[in-house]
Formats: C-alpha cells, structure tokens, sequence
C-alpha cells in the first residue's frame, strides 16, 4: 500500500470499530457471552489504549532520531486501568480523536518520513522498526479484534 491507502486504512480502523459496536447497550458491551474472553467493552478499552500508545509511539518516530519504544503488558493494563468501569462512547469518540489527529499529521509527511526507524524494546529483545511497520501495526491490530466484537454480538443475539 502506498502511504495515503495506508493512512485511509488506519482511518478506516473508526467506521469498522463503530458498525461492530453499533447499537450495543452499556449491559450489552460488559457482558462476557464467550467464557474465557473480554467483554466488548475490555476489547474496546484495550484498543484505545494500544492506539493512544500507538500514536505516541509513531509521533516520536516522525520527532525523534531512533527513539527507543516499548512494549506494554495488555493484561496489567485490563487490570489496573479499570476496562470494566469505563464507557464504551468514550473509548470508541477517543479512538476516533487519536486517529483523525494521527492521519492529520501523517498527510503533512513526506512519503519517505514512513521510513524514520526506531528501536522497539520488547523484553529483552530488541528489534528496528520503521514508522511504516507501526502504522501497518495498527491498522493490523484492529483488523485482528474486530472478529472478536462481531463474535460476542453473536453471541449475545445480536
């Protein structure tokens, strides 16, 4: 993909993310119809939270020379930042500012600016990333979670 289907794709993420929740009551988002899994309502979460690290981690690529990333523990996170106390509208409007404002910056780059590494510390390991693989990222991540929220709607009758 070329760097505006890219930015489309990760834009995109919103509207696919709306239409699976679309229509879900707070009741709705919370429960766990699949035994063993987050709720709507955890998956969303999580995804705002990954995106917001995401974009953070794309705005210090474009920023700064080589910067260091890391990687973060989605388990701790589902935990301590309280995924089940929080609003569904909220997560979905937050992701939905994150990634406008994203693709506002990421339009006034040049093509090669997807190029801009960085170091992405995940463990011990270490490995290069390119400001291109982090948007693919992204754009990967909510395609991958997304089955899981039309899961649980089947789930629930919906």
């Amino acid at each position: 993909m070329n760097s505006q289907e890219l930015m489309h794709e990760y834009l995109n993420g919103v509207a696919a993310l709306r239409q699976a929740t679309d229509g879900m009551t707070a009741d709705q988002s919370r429960a766990r119809p699949v035994p063993g899994k987050w709720s709507t309502l955890e998956v969303v979460c999580h995804l705002a939270d990954i995106d917001a690290l995401d974009a953070e981690r794309m705005k210090r690529v474009i920023a700064e020379d080589q910067p260091t990333l890391m990687d973060a523990d989605e388990t701790r996170y589902a935990v301590a930042l309280a995924y089940q106390e929080r609003e569904l509208s909220e997560e979905v409007a937050l992701i939905e500012s994150t990634r406008r404002q994203m693709t506002r910056i990421l339009r006034t780059l040049p093509p090669s600016a997807l190029s801009r590494g960085s170091v992405y510390r995940i463990g011990d390991k270490t490995e290069n990333r390119t400001l291109e693989q982090l948007l693919n990222k992204a754009i990967r991540h909510f395609r991958h979670h997304i089955p899981f929220i039309l899961e649980k709607r089947k789930a629930l009758g919906m």
